[in-house]
């Protein structure tokens, strides 16, 4: 039984495999190692939910602005679907609209009522597509913290791994290589999931970003547009005895 000696560097340290290093690393590499697994669990999930996301909302802004451009009453399209709106760009359609209604309820009968309704407009627009864009990007920033400190974060296990190794081998006094590999592998493992984590959140954190930037510049085109509209709208109205509500996006 004395050939049976129990140390982090004994006769079960030889287990090479994942699992088997995960389980005979210091407690400290193992919380390091569950943490990143976690956040790595968590960048997934976060890529998964953005993903169906974006093509919602693409889908839905491609069919929504199609019912915008084809000539129906615009009152109708804002009763539908302005006030509870489904998607970013009906969202923005209905801030526009709903600021437009108050200033024309109100009474459009000068050019200084027109310019004050125009900015009022594209303010609330301006508001809602910020709106839209914050609860689009939600959790960009724990993606970024992720692809940055991942690394580190498991560099420091490594870091940790190593010098538990390293007091061991001074205190067998064996610098055999067979010795030493499995602690090493055990510290080094805990940088390999690090980068499993670091990487696909740097990834889509960086396609994330770019998809969102181009979203966002799609809802000012479409706010810039529909500020044209109810403008050519409101300096008809002004002209008129009284003020009306524009009735197509053609008119």
């Amino acid at each position: 039984m004395g050939n049976v000696t129990q140390s982090p560097l004994g006769q079960a340290a030889h287990d090479l495999s994942l699992w088997g290093l995960f389980l005979q690393a210091d407690w400290v590499v193992k919380g390091v190692m569950i943490a990143l697994l976690l956040a790595s669990v968590w960048v997934w999930a976060i890529v998964f939910e953005k993903v169906t996301t974006l093509r919602r909302i693409r889908r839905d802004g491609d069919a929504f602005e199609d019912r915008f451009w084809s000539g129906g009453s615009l009152e109708e399209l804002y009763a539908r679907e302005g006030e509870n709106p489904t998607n970013p760009v009906a969202a923005v359609f209905g801030a526009g609209m709903r600021e437009w209604k108050r200033s024309a309820g109100r009474g459009l009968g000068s050019d200084l009522a027109v310019t004050g309704m125009k900015e009022r407009v594209e303010r609330a627009m301006m508001v809602a597509s910020s709106r839209e864009m914050e609860r689009l990007e939600r959790w960009m920033v724990f993606l970024a913290t992720i692809g940055s400190a991942s690394p580190f974060i498991g560099l420091f296990g490594t870091v940790w791994g190593i010098m538990n190794s390293f007091s061991a081998i001074a205190g067998m006094q064996n610098t055999n290589l067979a010795v030493v590999a499995p602690g090493i592998a055990e510290a080094l493992f805990a940088t390999a999931i690090g980068l499993v984590a670091a990487i696909p959140a740097t990834i889509a954190y960086n396609k994330f970003a770019s998809d969102f930037g181009r979203y966002a510049a799609r809802l000012e085109a479409f706010a810039a547009e529909f500020s044209a509209i109810l403008s050519r709208q409101s300096e008809a109205a002004a002209d008129a005895p009284r003020p009306r509500t524009p009735a197509t996006v053609a008119e």
